[in-house]
């Protein structure tokens, strides 16, 4: 299969911008506040997906994984060469792993992830010798704005923990 066509870097900040749109709002229902979308070669969206392990209590339920199974059913296929996923935060190693899997021709984020990424934040599973698929990784498109949503969301969080938590002694 052909390898993606190119993504301008302003398609890419626009796509990540409704991203972190989205995002916010996923936050909004207490989930982690990520957001993914698989691009064809022309750069219309396949599927869309935010994080939903909390709502749905599904430990599948990544941004990525999401957007990636809605992609297959619209596609009719696994193998997604010719296509980008644009997601707000560091794949994980499973949603890496997916990647690969996948045959996803491009990667592009925007905050690392120095603890649990796995496209070059803790690990690298694109560049491991054994992934039998190389895809393009582009890393740090909107990456501040990212961070800041995700930093503030896991600050609210923590004080909503130690409010209650204080409540209850």
């Amino acid at each position: 299969m052909r390898p993606p066509a190119p993504l301008p870097l302003s398609s890419q900040q626009l796509w990540m911008e409704r991203l972190l749109r989205i995002a916010r709002r996923a936050g909004e229902t207490g989930e982690i506040p990520v957001a993914a979308v698989v691009l064809d070669g022309a750069g219309r969206a396949l599927g869309w997906g935010t994080n939903r392990r909390q709502t749905q209590q599904d430990p599948l339920g990544h941004a990525e994984l999401v957007a990636l199974s809605q992609a297959a059913r619209l596609l009719d296929d696994w193998r997604f060469n010719a296509c980008s996923l644009l997601v707000t935060l560091e794949p994980c190693p499973m949603c890496a792993g997916a990647l690969i899997q996948a045959r996803m021709g491009r990667v592009v984020f925007a905050a690392s992830d120095a603890k649990r990424g796995a496209l070059g934040g803790s690990l690298d599973l694109a560049a491991d010798p054994s992934a039998h698929h190389r895809m393009e990784v582009l890393a740090g498109v909107r990456g501040p704005e990212a961070r800041e949503l995700l930093e503030s969301w896991f600050r609210r969080r923590r004080r909503a923990q130690a409010i209650a938590a204080a409540a209850g002694d």
